[in-house]
């Protein structure tokens, strides 16, 4: 039963307020006669309409103490411990009270009879049987001897029994008109009857209730409660404000920090385009190991590329990949190893570039490997990367690959070799511009090639092709 109970403060966020039993005194009581007596008296202001005050008859009155008296069912299961199975008690009250309400002059008088659906309401309630709570506290508000403060108290408790029934036209019309009636309307009743407009899609009026309790509770220096604001953020996204569901995001992770918020809270940023602050909010929650899954430390990995910190990225991927969040695939190597480059740690760079050759087919990843080589002087394995490159294919820029094939083997003294890469450089490359760099190369291929022959030829000794 306790499951249910908080069901709707689940769903709508508000508190549950309990059905409450009228206590019912024998006439002949002490109280009782107390009230008697001063209803006998003059009234102080003579030209005051007062209320009749209405009271249960002895008969009736003793019927009911039976149920809920000190030895009765409902204050023994009430009293019970919670672990007990007091449904046997409840279903003895529910009884009892039907059997007072099929006898007419047990609890003949309107007033009486309201008592009897009361408790019944409140029993059926205990019993988790929502409709019946709902049939006999409809019977109390429409009850023509139910005293209007009674009735009033129900309309609340309807609306909230309604709520759960997702009855949710019916619980709105109960809790307008309690709004309207009550004396003092607090913050719990605004946001159910908000909850309620929501469900119904009265959006403007969901938004005009949960703006009137947020400003009531900042009016008396009360923090507004948590489900006020998420709300509040909820139809602000939904009128497309993300400038104001972000300053609510903002109030949400200053004064209920979740790590929920603080993702909300960057992706508000980020479509905002404030990359900045968003890479702060995403910082936070991944230095909270609230990051948890492969796409969101990569997300976060790109933040730091995009901000021009390719190290922190590199680190970011690094442990994600040794936490096994993010899977060793040949993009996210290949991610790693474009972050070490950009940070130029070309050694990390390498390592991470070699071990994503091993998952790919292509030769686009085997292009940059010879190229880092070609960085690190490693003239030989650039030349031999490259040559893998060429072969494998599918390479974004074939004439690159080909140009740094060419640089590599002029470093090895192979000019022949090297002319031949680069005329393919030049035929593969789609602009002129493109085309400039390797023709250049290829005069400088020839002239020093033919200038090292010449002074071979005359006996001076000069190094030779390498490539081997």
């Amino acid at each position: 039963m306790v499951s249910k109970l908080k069901l709707l403060a689940v769903v709508l966020g508000v508190v549950f307020i309990m059905p409450m039993l009228v206590s019912v005194g024998a006439p002949d009581s002490v109280m009782a006669n107390t009230v008697v007596a001063q209803e006998k008296k003059e009234p102080k202001y003579k030209d005051v309409k007062t209320r009749k005050r209405q009271s249960v008859g002895k008969s009736c009155a003793k019927a009911l103490d039976r149920v809920q008296g000190e030895k009765g069912p409902i204050s023994m299961a009430s009293e019970a411990d919670e672990k007990a199975n007091v449904t046997p008690l409840w279903v003895e009250a529910k009884q009892m009270l039907l059997d007072i309400d099929s006898r007419p002059k047990t609890c003949s008088t309107d007033y009486e009879k309201t008592q009897v659906w009361n408790m019944l309401g409140y029993v059926a309630y205990s019993l988790d049987d929502f409709k019946g709570a709902i049939r006999y506290y409809r019977l109390v508000v429409d009850g023509i001897g139910t005293p209007p403060e009674l009735k009033l108290d129900t309309r609340y408790t309807l609306a909230q029994f309604y709520a759960m029934q997702e009855q949710y036209a019916l619980a709105v019309i109960e809790m307008e008109i309690w709004i309207d009636a009550a004396i003092i309307v607090g913050a719990d009743a605004r946001m159910l009857l908000a909850q309620l407009y929501y469900q119904l899609e009265r959006k403007a009026d969901a938004l005009a209730m949960v703006e009137i309790a947020i400003a009531e509770s900042e009016a008396k220096a009360i923090l507004p409660k948590e489900s006020m604001w998420s709300l509040q953020r909820v139809l602000y996204y939904e009128k497309d404000d993300l400038k104001k569901v972000t300053s609510i995001l903002q109030k949400l992770v200053k004064h209920y920090p979740k790590w929920t918020y603080w993702k909300q809270l960057g992706g508000m940023y980020g479509s905002q385009e404030r990359e900045t602050d968003q890479l702060v909010a995403t910082e936070m929650v991944y230095l909270n190991d609230q990051l948890t899954t492969e796409s969101q430390v990569m997300s976060m990995a790109y933040m730091y590329l995009g901000a021009e910190v390719p190290y922190r990225a590199a680190r970011i991927i690094e442990k994600g990949m040794k936490d096994e969040i993010i899977e060793k695939t040949a993009k996210n190597l290949e991610v790693l190893g474009q972050a070490w480059w950009q940070a130029k740690n070309l050694e990390s760079a390498l390592k991470s570039f070699e071990e994503a050759s091993k998952y790919s087919d292509t030769g686009e990843i085997q292009s940059r490997i010879a190229s880092i080589y070609l960085d690190l002087g490693k003239d030989k394995q650039a030349y031999k990367a490259a040559q893998k490159a060429a072969k494998k294919g599918d390479i974004k820029n074939t004439s690159t690959n080909y140009a740094t094939m060419g640089s590599a083997l002029i470093n090895l003294h192979c000019y022949k070799d090297a002319v031949k890469a680069f005329n393919k450089s030049v035929k593969t490359a789609k602009t002129k511009k493109a085309k400039r760099y390797p023709s250049q190369w290829i005069k400088f291929a020839n002239a020093e090639g033919s200038r090292l022959q010449k002074l071979r030829d005359v006996g001076a000794t000069v190094p030779g092709c390498s490539k081997a």
